[in-house]
């Protein structure tokens, strides 16, 4: 299949293709409008994704050192440079975001990692990202902590879009679709409207054979690399189920969407296995697949788009089973992939602070000598 039509198979399936990348650097280019010319139709950010932006490129320096002359701090800086990248990612998307009846073209801007354990900070630093970077087409990423998710029921009851992350576990994701629809219900109460709010429920994929593959033993070798797939199908098996049933249906009557699963985490980790596998095996309709640079280029080279987010089920939920049979604790691998992304995305975001403080003080410096 031609290189041109692979993405536009997916969507006509019903999996929207998001990029797992931002860059100032790209956006400037036009590389950014370029991959979306060819059938993406969403952006995710995180804080290593703009860690390796902001750190690797000289194109912030003029911002960093005229921020810094206005006194502003390392942290309020990069939220600066941050919402000015987004806004323009937003303003690339927006024709997708109202010629898809603004159920696509998101951008997704994440909380401060270090407030995944606070509820109130991560609710008032929602509120203020949602209103700085004042577009429509943007989501406001929280992870899904048990300090998160009340955070989440409370931002969909007030309007605000939410890309729930670092999901892993089907009992986490219960949890999440149960906040997501409790918003909506609060938000109905008040009279607003349920067609202007939308989310996306970010299931991580690959971290989670990494980790259950690691816990195999010999004899469990024929059970390595199916963990992850397994898990996702199960948990849209979930999400279709939540999503039929009466309690949502009338919040659907009034206007509102599903929130779509998300796949995340999809470059594949193992070089024994197929680079799209992560991709070819989860598609289907109301989900999106959000991929990084490698694994985009290697889907639109080599990719099979066919429905598949269903098939071989009975044999997903036995796989569980074996797993587990064969002494694999989910609950307590799924808890330690949640506590372990936190902490990469916040080392991240310090590296990221820890960096904009070096290159202030090393452009105020030259701006001084140069004076």
């Amino acid at each position: 299949m031609p290189q041109s039509l692979i993405l536009k198979k997916l969507s006509d399936l019903g999996q929207s293709v998001w990029y797992d990348n931002i860059s100032r650097e790209l956006i400037q280019s036009g590389g950014l409008g370029e991959i979306v010319e060819n059938g993406v139709t969403g952006l995710t950010s995180n804080p290593s994704i703009f860690e390796k932006a902001i750190s690797t490129s000289s194109v912030y320096d003029s911002d960093i050192e005229s921020l810094a002359r206005n006194d502003l701090r390392d942290d309020e800086i990069f939220e600066a440079l941050a919402i000015s990248d987004i806004q323009d990612a937003a303003d690339l998307l927006s024709d997708i975001y109202h010629a898809t009846g603004q159920t696509d073209g998101f951008v997704s801007l994440e909380v401060n990692p270090h407030l995944a354990t606070d509820t109130r900070g991560t609710i008032k630093e929602a509120r203020k990202l949602f209103q700085a970077v004042d577009r429509p087409n943007l989501m406001i990423k929280v992870p899904a902590t048990p300090a998160g998710i009340p955070a989440i029921k409370t931002l969909i009851s007030e309007g605000i879009n939410v890309n729930v992350t670092l999901i892993f576990s089907r009992v986490v994701y219960g949890t999440v679709r149960e906040a997501y629809i409790s918003g909506l219900e609060e938000l109905s109460n008040r009279g607003g409207d349920l067609s202007k709010v939308s989310s996306v429920a970010s299931f991580f994929v690959s971290r989670v054979d990494t980790a259950i593959d690691g816990c195999l033993e010999e004899s469990g070798q024929h059970l390595i690399g199916k963990s992850a797939i397994a898990n996702a199908k199960a948990a849209y098996a979930d999400f279709r189920q939540t999503f039929s049933l009466g309690r949502y249906q009338t919040l659907q009557n009034s206007g509102a969407k599903v929130q779509r699963p998300l796949w995340a985490s999809t470059s594949v980790k193992n070089p024994d296995f197929s680079d799209v596998m992560y991709v070819d095996s989860l598609i289907g309709s109301d989900t999106v697949n959000t991929m990084p640079d490698v694994t985009l280029d290697a889907y639109k080279d080599h990719g099979n788009p066919s429905l598949t987010i269903e098939s071989n089920f009975d044999d997903c939920l036995a796989h569980l089973d074996m797993i587990e049979d064969a002494g694999v604790n989910m609950d307590e691998i799924t808890e330690k992939l949640l506590v372990d992304g936190l902490k990469a995305f916040s080392d991240s975001y310090d590296q990221l602070i820890d960096n904009i403080s070096d290159k202030r003080t090393s452009l105020l410096v030259e701006q001084q000598s140069s004076d």
